[in-house]
């Protein structure tokens, strides 16, 4: 994937929303061909940086062909963080995607990820089976997926979903 341009959103997410994605919750990523149609894939493995001004996450290929073409071509990218035993939720859109293959310097990453999942999910009364199943991936084929947040949106069930997330507002 070639890099957009974009410039960095200090603060758009609050300190509260950088720690429930850093957390490890339930990863949807989307984007859209040139017809408006969109895509979509479950994502093993996520990451975001301090400020979050920087969000990657991590996608089989073999899972993820069409996704993986639309961000291509469009160079845009939507991500839903939700977590599973409480259903908070917020959207982040972005630009500036780069795209490189995961590496055993990953695993770390993926395994914590995986960790936090196992907590959300089996919170809620699903067993782990249902868990290794869902997030199951060969680091060969993962790719990880960087970009820069240029909106956020809360999509917590109840009277704020849908609403713009204003630029270092609490969560």
């Amino acid at each position: 994937m070639s890099p957009s341009p974009a410039a960095p959103s200090p603060g758009l997410l609050s300190p509260e929303h950088i720690e429930m994605i850093d957390r490890g919750v339930s990863v949807i990523v989307s984007s859209r061909d040139a017809a408006l149609r969109p895509s979509l894939m479950r994502a093993v493995g996520s990451r975001i940086n301090a400020d979050g001004t920087e969000i990657t996450v991590y996608l089989a290929r073999s899972q993820s062909k069409q996704l993986l073409q639309d961000l291509a071509s469009c160079g845009r990218i939507a991500v839903v963080f939700s977590s599973p035993s409480t259903h908070r939720s917020v959207q982040v859109k972005g630009t500036g995607i780069n795209g490189r293959a995961a590496t055993a310097d990953d695993l770390p990453l993926l395994m914590r990820y995986r960790q936090a999942m196992e907590y959300e999910i089996c919170s809620i009364g699903y067993r782990l089976e249902f868990l290794h199943a869902m997030l199951a991936f060969e680091l060969e084929d993962l790719v990880a997926i960087s970009f820069t947040p240029a909106q956020a949106f809360d999509q917590t069930p109840g009277p704020k979903a849908g609403s713009q997330i204003v630029q270092g507002a609490p969560a």
